[in-house]
């Protein structure tokens, strides 16, 4: 194509680039003159981005749909303080011409590396048969694939390829941390409530192509799904016991919590309740830590509304002055910008390393706060 990819997250102010996005959302919209503009939001696996393209739209408008790729030409700049790209050419790209992984977000780790981790945890439990249902599972290659493969969600949290097993695991991780704080918890029926509890989203959620619901997922939610995966297991297991089965039916039914977020039961037994408050707290976790990732162009010490966690969020070392300055950017206009500098990526600043490099023990009392630098600073300290 004549030039290299920028990421969204690379995208720097005031900068005329030409790059490829995914097209999340199209609409068609009126300016005050009555002209057309388009509305669309861009994506790739770093991001996506708020954009317009308000001229030429008649010319470009019917060439391309919601989920297409697109070649675009223009520059990111603050709007209100959140970035913004106003488009000034686009162009319709078949998939043969893009890096399909270019776009489509994915776990930082390993798949494989995942369910080896995944199969410890299974082989550790010691009821026979939680151990031999959640063996039942995985051994339906179909599922183990889409397993692997899934998101967590579409948007709110671990909304990436390789989400849902990636949250599985830190869920695990959290349920044999807190379990033993209290001794009247089943280690064994937690850990498979925690592996089993969004097994539903293997059929709920498409994500080919860009994240989405399926027919399925749309009419049913994966709580009804993950239900229904379970009885098909538990047929090739006629030794299960119907108790333990129902207690396990309840885990996936009721981890939502409240019958407004969804769940048809509230949990009933502190298994239950432990999974849905352990869930609930690592999906706002990574859903925050998401939002400041989004968010760290953005002008100011808070981003933008979260409506999945109903508020903003700091940005503590902003807030705290620790944040090194970006370095000035330069204004390039489309006459003045260089053709090699066009889709150029921008290296981020080198970070100072939070340790000093000559610690000692009265340093270590102040280092990492404000006026432990000043007075560290009057001591002759670097």
């Amino acid at each position: 194509m004549g030039f290299m990819k920028i990421f969204v997250r690379d995208l720097q102010p005031n900068q005329l680039c030409r790059t490829t996005f995914l097209v999340n959302s199209k609409e068609v919209r009126q300016k005050k003159t009555g002209e057309p503009f388009l509305s669309l939001n861009l994506s790739d696996k770093t991001g996506d981005i708020d954009s317009k393209m308000w001229d030429n739209v008649a010319d470009v408008v019917d060439s391309f749909s919601a989920g297409d790729f697109v070649k675009v030409k223009g520059v990111m700049s603050l709007y209100n303080g959140r970035p913004q790209f106003t488009i000034h050419t686009l162009e319709h790209l078949e998939d043969f011409e893009v890096q399909m992984g270019d776009f489509f977000a994915t776990s930082s780790r390993d798949p494989e590396e995942m369910y080896r981790e995944l199969s410890d945890i299974i082989d550790g439990i010691q009821n026979q048969h939680l151990r031999a249902l959640l063996q039942a599972f995985f051994a339906d290659e179909e599922l183990r694939g889409r397993y692997i493969k899934a998101p967590a969600a579409k948007q709110i949290h671990h909304a990436y390829l390789g989400g849902l097993i990636e949250h599985v695991l830190s869920l695990c991780a959290l349920c044999k941390l807190v379990a033993p704080r209290y001794p009247n918890v089943d280690q064994d029926l937690l850990i498979t409530g925690a592996i089993l509890h969004d097994i539903g989203k293997t059929e709920e959620l498409t994500y080919d192509r860009g994240l989405g619901y399926s027919g399925a997922g749309q009419l049913l939610g994966h709580i009804a799904i993950g239900a229904r995966l379970l009885h098909e297991k538990l047929r090739l297991l006629p030794d299960f016991p119907k108790p333990l089965a129902i207690l396990v039916e309840h885990m996936i039914l009721s981890h939502h919590g409240k019958l407004e977020f969804g769940s048809p039961k509230i949990p009933m037994m502190p298994e239950a309740l432990l999974l849905h408050y352990l869930d609930d707290m690592d999906s706002k976790m990574e859903a925050m830590r998401a939002q400041l990732e989004r968010d760290e162009k953005s002008e100011g010490v808070f981003t933008a509304y979260n409506p999945a966690l109903e508020r903003v969020a700091l940005k503590r070392d902003r807030f705290l002055g620790k944040e090194q300055p970006a370095p000035p950017t330069v204004e390039y206009s489309p006459v003045q910008a260089a053709p090699s500098l066009l889709g150029t990526k921008v290296s981020k600043p080198e970070q100072k390393p939070a340790t000093p490099s000559r610690p000692n023990r009265g340093q270590a009392r102040f280092e990492n706060s404000l006026f432990g630098d000043k007075l560290l600073g009057a001591l002759g300290e670097d």
